[in-house]
């Protein structure tokens, strides 16, 4: 099994990425690892199995890279949170707010039921904002969410605060 700091050890770090001052953590480094890749998948889909998940929701664009495995892996349906204009169908939608400005998440009408027991799967978890967004999302079409579960969190961001009220796991803290 693979501890908090053998994930680390795949996972590349890249200074002054996207703008400088930023140390950047490419979990592409990770995914790209088997073992690692694996694990992570294995972790994130046990601390849910007990949950009794419906479906899973990937958010754009990473989520759907470790939400479509977990669902596989829980027997849950996968659900994704597309930026608008990229869903075919009729959706929900949600805009929020971020740090630089604003952005909005798409679900399709269909996709989730009201009564649904729902997880959230992300590759990062940094100021909470488009998990938030997602959760909220979730709900107003009626499903509970009943679990976040991320790759990533950048504890000095403080998004965890902003999902107090969710059951919420990260595997690999920075």
């Amino acid at each position: 099994m693979f501890t908090e700091q053998d994930f680390k050890k795949t996972i590349r770090e890249i200074p002054d990425f996207p703008k400088e001052g930023i140390l950047f953590y490419d979990v592409t480094t990770l995914l790209k690892n088997p073992e690692a890749y694996g694990e992570l998948i294995t972790q994130m889909a046990e601390s849910l199995r007990a949950l009794d998940v419906d479906v899973i929701v990937g958010p754009e664009a990473r989520g759907f890279v470790v939400g479509a495995p977990v669902a596989y892996a829980v027997g849950a349906g996968l659900v994704l949170a597309r930026k608008p204009g990229k869903l075919p169908a009729e959706v929900f939608s949600l805009s929020y707010g971020l740090e630089y400005g604003s952005d909005s998440l798409e679900i399709h009408r269909d996709a989730i039921k009201p009564g649904m027991r729902v997880a959230i799967c992300d590759d990062l978890l940094a100021t909470g904002g488009t998990a938030l967004a997602t959760a909220k999302l979730v709900e107003q079409m009626g499903a509970e969410v009943v679990g976040l579960r991320f790759a990533i969190e950048l504890l000095d961001l403080n998004g965890r605060e902003r999902l107090k009220d969710y059951d919420v796991i990260s595997f690999i803290k920075y």
